[in-house]
């Protein structure tokens, strides 16, 4: 008698599926195709009309996002649906399946930031900057921290919250936050992972930052990238 029961899948197969059993060929069957895992990033932080997902990825063109997005709605990763009135615009989400791939996104990212090739002057999207602080946050740190956070990153608006050493994001506006953010995602990247003080950065025009100096500080102190070791 079998263990497990087997079903077959009606999920349509592209070209190029890798026959293999093991769940990371699937993940790869799932995620491989490009821009598909970045397009998973920038819904992370919620819902995300067509035109912003496009914005936020350079290079992307709209006939393969719209490619990308059926694929990854027939495998069951996002969705679309229609803000209710007075928006009624539509909106692609993750499924609660597709946020399940998150700790496996930033678990990637780290292990990532950790490679000579990692070129921190590159774009960063909006999304991927507030990702970025998530992921690569010390948690033991920060659970000394307890702040009310905003953030005004290119222009979108973000408001965090430290809980239980986990940085907690969502996009709503940071107006009553009593430490706010605001800048350039490439620029703010060098803020929270570069050697400067923030009172340095703050003088080079890299960051404007409103509320307790000494507290902003003491967050921007949580974060930096993993050093490359070679065994």
């Amino acid at each position: 008698m079998k263990s497990q029961k087997i079903t077959e899948s009606h999920l349509s197969k592209p070209k190029r599926w890798y026959q293999d059993a093991c769940g990371t060929a699937l993940a790869m069957d799932l995620l491989g195709e490009r821009w598909s895992m970045l397009i998973m990033r920038e819904l992370l932080l919620g819902p995300r009309r067509f035109g912003e997902i496009r914005g936020s990825l350079v290079g992307l063109s709209a006939n393969v996002l719209t490619q990308r997005l059926e694929g990854l709605e027939q495998a069951g990763i996002v969705r679309k649906r229609v803000l209710p009135s007075p928006a009624n615009a539509q909106v692609y989400e993750l499924t609660r399946w597709g946020k399940a791939a998150e700790d496996a996104i930033f678990a990637l990212s780290r292990w990532a930031a950790g490679s000579p090739a990692h070129d921190v002057t590159l774009p960063l999207s909006n999304a991927a900057f507030m990702l970025s602080l998530r992921t690569m946050m010390d948690r033991e740190k920060a659970r000394a921290l307890s702040i009310d956070l905003g953030f005004r990153v290119g222009g979108d608006p973000f408001r965090a919250q430290i809980v239980d050493g986990r940085l907690e994001i969502e996009r709503v506006d940071p107006e009553s936050a009593g430490l706010v953010f605001d800048g350039d995602p490439s620029l703010l990247a060098s803020v929270f992972y570069g050697s400067q003080s923030l009172e340095e950065s703050e003088a080079a025009g890299l960051v404007r930052v409103t509320g307790d100096r000494a507290v902003a500080q003491r967050f921007v102190d949580c974060f930096r990238l993993p050093v490359f070791v070679n065994d």
